[in-house]
């Protein structure tokens, strides 16, 4: 691609982007159910379909808009200036409808004997508070941007393009899969959200955890750049 992509290409990258990434990983969730896995396979194959999508997600992208496919890495790499603020919006809304439509595919074409919403891809919380909840994806979503910035937005990084960041995801799944589905994303935890209609009253800990964990860690890589200046 000749010159630098416009804001319009560059957001129709993150559209499709995460389309292929919630596509596969939501994909998984419906077809190991339709299987009848046990819970510790589908936990596996979940967090090797969300990192290995997300890997080449990312690499598809990132020459384009960044591979960022998640509002909170948008948010992260804008504390950190690493993002351009007319990006933030533009960015997040194609995130959420590439989210969507991805799971709009699912629905109207996969069998529809599958069970709950929760099977077309939607995390869920069990066994853990809203509070705690909150916390871990912050706290995952905090070293997914940091990652990001250390394999990706670095110059020094090694020339690895997404696979890092969906290493990172498939462990993260595999530590907090079974408590909050390991969302880290909230156009990921959205999309079938609002394909499956299922809406839990906390629904927002999708939002809010990954959010403050991406603000931080742009905060946190803020300041580790400016001690190297």
């Amino acid at each position: 691609m000749s010159g630098n992509p416009s804001l319009a290409q560059r957001a129709l990258a993150e559209f499709l982007g995460t389309f292929l990434f919630v596509a596969v990983g939501a994909g998984s969730a419906v077809a190991f159910q339709s299987l009848g896995a046990p819970g510790g396979s589908s936990l596996v194959v979940a967090g090797l379909a969300n990192g290995i999508g997300l890997g080449v997600a990312i690499s598809a992208t990132m020459g384009i808009s960044g591979g960022h496919l998640n509002p909170a890495v948008t948010v992260g790499l804008l504390v950190g200036k690493k993002a351009r603020g007319s990006d933030v919006l533009p960015y997040i809304v194609a995130q959420v409808l590439g989210a969507t439509f991805a799971c709009f595919l699912l629905v109207s074409t996969l069998p529809q004997n599958l069970g709950s919403a929760v099977h077309w891809g939607a995390p869920a919380i069990a066994g853990v508070s809203v509070a705690q909840g909150a916390l871990l994806e912050a706290a995952m979503t905090f070293f997914l941007v940091f990652t990001v910035y250390g394999t990706i937005v670095d110059a020094r990084a090694p020339k690895i393009a997404g696979f890092g960041v969906g290493l990172f995801v498939l462990a993260a799944v595999l530590a907090i899969g079974p408590f909050t589905g390991a969302a880290m994303n909230p156009a990921r935890a959205t999309g079938p959200m609002v394909a499956g209609l299922f809406f839990p009253g906390y629904w927002y800990l999708y939002w809010a955890g990954p959010l403050a964990g991406g603000i931080i860690a742009g905060a946190v890589q803020r300041f580790i750049e400016r001690k190297q200046e």
